[in-house]
C-alpha cells in the first residue's frame, strides 16, 4: 500500500501545481486568443471588474513602477497609467506577440508604458526595479507557476509588492452560464494559492474581497 500512497502523493502535487483542464485551450490558437480578445477589453468588463476601484485597492502612487503580468490586450494600462503619472512607469507583459500588439495599440498614446514579450517560465523582467508586480485573473493561467513566481520575486524592489487578484474556486464566482464554471475552471481557491505562493519565498501581508462573490485581493512580499 505504501508505494501506491506515494504514487498519489506526488500526482497531487503535480496537479497542484497546473492549470485545471481546460483552462487554457482557449489561448492555444490565434484563432482562440483573437475570440477571447472581446471579453477581454470594453466597457462591459469595466462594469464587472472596477478598475478604478482595483486601482484604490492597491494603493498606487505617483512614480511607481508597476509591472502587468498577463496583460493580454492591455485592458488596465490606461488605469495604472494614470495612477503612476508622468513621473511613474508601467510595464506590459505577456506570452503571446498578438496579444501584446493589441496592447500596443491601445496604450500607444500612453508615453509610460513598455512592453514585454515573457514566456511560459520566465516573464523576462529587469532584477529588483517593480514596486508593484500585478497579476489579474491570470495566475490560474500559468503553467509553470513557480519558476514564474520565482523569476517574479527577483524583479521587485526590497520591499516591493506582488497583488493577486483572481476568481475564488466556487460555483457562480465567474460570469458563466454554467453556475459550476468557476469550480472547473479555477486551480485553487484563496486559501490554497496564498498557501502555494508563501513556498515560493513570499510572505501575505493582505487578504481581502474585491468583488464580493467573485474575486479576492492578496498581497505579498518577499521573505
Amino acid at each position: 500500500m505504501k508505494p501506491l500512497i506515494l504514487i498519489g502523493f506526488v500526482s497531487s502535487i503535480c496537479l497542484f501545481g497546473q492549470p485545471a483542464p481546460g483552462a487554457n485551450d482557449r489561448y492555444r490558437t490565434p484563432e482562440g486568443r483573437a475570440g477571447m480578445a472581446a471579453s477581454l477589453d470594453g466597457e462591459h468588463r469595466d462594469t464587472r471588474q472596477k478598475p478604478k476601484e482595483l486601482i484604490a485597492a492597491l494603493r498606487i502612487k505617483p512614480g511607481m513602477t508597476v509591472v502587468d503580468i498577463g496583460t493580454g490586450v492591455g485592458y488596465m494600462l490606461p488605469f495604472l497609467s494614470e495612477a503612476v503619472g508622468p513621473r511613474g512607469r508601467v510595464v506590459a507583459e505577456d506570452i503571446f506577440p498578438d496579444f501584446l500588439e493589441k496592447a500596443k495599440q491601445k496604450a500607444s498614446h500612453l508615453k509610460n508604458v513598455s512592453f514585454v514579450l515573457g514566456t511560459e517560465r520566465d516573464p523576462n523582467l529587469d532584477t529588483a526595479f517593480a514596486d508593484l508586480i500585478f497579476i489579474l485573473d491570470a495566475y490560474h493561467h500559468f503553467e509553470y507557476p513557480e519558476e514564474m513566481m520565482s523569476r517574479i520575486r527577483r524583479a521587485l524592489k526590497p520591499g516591493g509588492k506582488l497583488a493577486i487578484i483572481d476568481y475564488y474556486k466556487r460555483p457562480g464566482a465567474m460570469a458563466n452560464p454554467n453556475p459550476n464554471f468557476a469550480v472547473s475552471h479555477i486551480r485553487l481557491d484563496e486559501a490554497d494559492v496564498v498557501a502555494q505562493i508563501e513556498s515560493y519565498g513570499y510572505r501575505a501581508v493582505g487578504r481581502e474581497v474585491f468583488l464580493p462573490g467573485s474575486q479576492y485581493l492578496a498581497l505579498f512580499e518577499k521573505k
